[in-house]
C-alpha cells in the first residue's frame, strides 16, 4: 500500500508566524504566555502548546488580566482589544496574519465609504469566528454577515452593498453568494452599479482546492486531517469529498478505522491549513501499520 502525504497540506503563512511567535516567546523564558483564544483550529496542536506553557483564555478573562503577556493569534482582533491591552497594561505578541491586516484596513475604509452613501457592509463568514469578529470590529460591529441565502433577508438592497468575504471561505461559496446578492438587488428594483463585491479569500488557501482535488483523484481512499473546528478544514474537507466518496474526516491516527482501508493500493494523506505536519506523519505512521494488518 502507497501511502502519501500531500505536499500542499499544512500551516499556511499566517498559522505559521503564530506558532513560531509563540514558541520563541516561549523559549526565552517566559513561563506562561496566554492567547486570546485556540492559536489554531486544531486540539493536537492546542494540547501540544498547552504543555509548553501557552494559555487559552476567552475575552472575558482577557478583561482580568492585567501586566502580563498576550498573543493575537493570527485571525487578528477588533480595535476593543488593542484598547484594553492599553488599559490593563497588557504587553500584546501581536501575530495577526498579514493578510488578515490588510483586509481589515479595507473593511474599515469601505465602512467610513459607505456610511455617508448610507450603504451597508456585507461579510460573507461564519458567525462568531475570530477572524470574522476581528473584521466587523472594523465597523463599530455593524456589519451583516452573511452564511446562507437566508441571512440575505437582513440585507436592504435598495441601499449600496459592498461585499467581503472572510479570507479562509470557499471560493465557491463566495461567487454563489455573489451573485444571489445581484439577483436581490436586481428583484428590488436597485442598481447593480452600487454593489461592490470583494473576493478578500487568501489566495493561498484558495489555490488548495485545485491541488487537493488533483491529490484526491490521485488516491483509492483520502484522509483529510483537521480539527473540526476549523473554518477552513471543513470548506477544505467538501472539495475532497466531492471528488473522492471514499473520503474521511479525521482529527487523529485513533479515528482510523480498519475497513475503509480495505482494498486500497493507495492512500492520500491531506489537511486544512491549521493542520499540523507531524499530526499527518502520525497519520501516516498509523496508516502503515494498518495497511499491514489488513494485507
Amino acid at each position: 500500500m502507497q501511502v502519501t502525504i500531500d505536499k500542499n497540506s499544512g500551516y499556511c503563512f499566517g498559522v505559521e508566524f503564530a506558532i513560531q511567535m509563540a514558541e520563541d516567546e516561549l523559549n526565552s523564558g517566559a513561563e506562561t504566555l496566554y492567547c486570546l483564544g485556540d492559536i489554531v483550529h486544531n486540539r493536537m496542536e492546542v494540547e501540544r502548546l498547552n504543555k509548553q506553557g501557552l494559555r487559552v483564555i476567552d475575552r472575558e478573562q482577557l478583561g482580568t488580566l492585567h501586566d502580563c503577556k498576550v498573543l493575537i493569534r493570527a485571525h487578528g482582533e477588533p480595535p476593543e482589544t488593542y484598547q484594553l491591552a492599553l488599559q490593563n497594561n497588557l504587553e500584546l505578541i501581536d501575530a495577526s496574519c498579514p493578510v488578515v491586516l490588510k483586509l481589515q484596513n479595507r473593511v474599515k475604509h469601505a465602512f467610513d465609504a459607505t456610511t455617508r452613501d448610507n450603504g451597508q457592509i456585507i461579510i460573507y463568514g461564519q458567525p462568531g469566528h475570530a477572524e470574522v469578529i476581528g473584521l466587523t470590529g472594523q465597523t463599530r460591529n455593524q456589519a451583516l454577515i452573511v452564511m446562507h441565502e437566508a441571512d440575505l433577508d437582513q440585507i436592504d438592497f435598495t441601499r449600496p452593498v459592498t461585499l467581503f468575504s472572510q479570507t479562509t471561505k470557499s471560493t465557491a461559496g463566495f461567487y454563489k453568494m455573489k451573485a444571489l446578492i445581484e439577483a436581490r438587488i436586481a428583484a428590488a428594483g436597485g442598481a447593480l452599479e452600487s454593489f461592490d463585491a470583494n473576493d478578500s479569500i487568501c489566495r493561498q488557501v484558495s489555490n488548495r482546492e485545485p491541488q487537493l482535488a488533483r491529490f484526491a483523484q490521485e488516491h483509492d481512499v483520502v484522509l483529510f486531517v483537521s480539527g473540526r473546528k476549523s473554518s477552513n478544514g471543513k470548506a477544505l474537507f467538501t472539495v475532497v469529498n466531492a471528488v473522492n466518496p471514499r473520503s474521511y474526516f479525521i482529527e487523529n491516527e485513533n479515528e482510523l478505522q480498519d475497513e475503509w482501508l480495505l482494498g486500497a493500493n493507495s492512500v492520500g494523506i491531506c489537511g486544512a491549513t491549521s493542520t499540523p505536519l507531524w499530526l499527518m506523519r502520525q497519520v501516516q505512521d498509523r496508516v502503515e501499520e494498518l495497511g499491514v494488518a489488513v494485507a
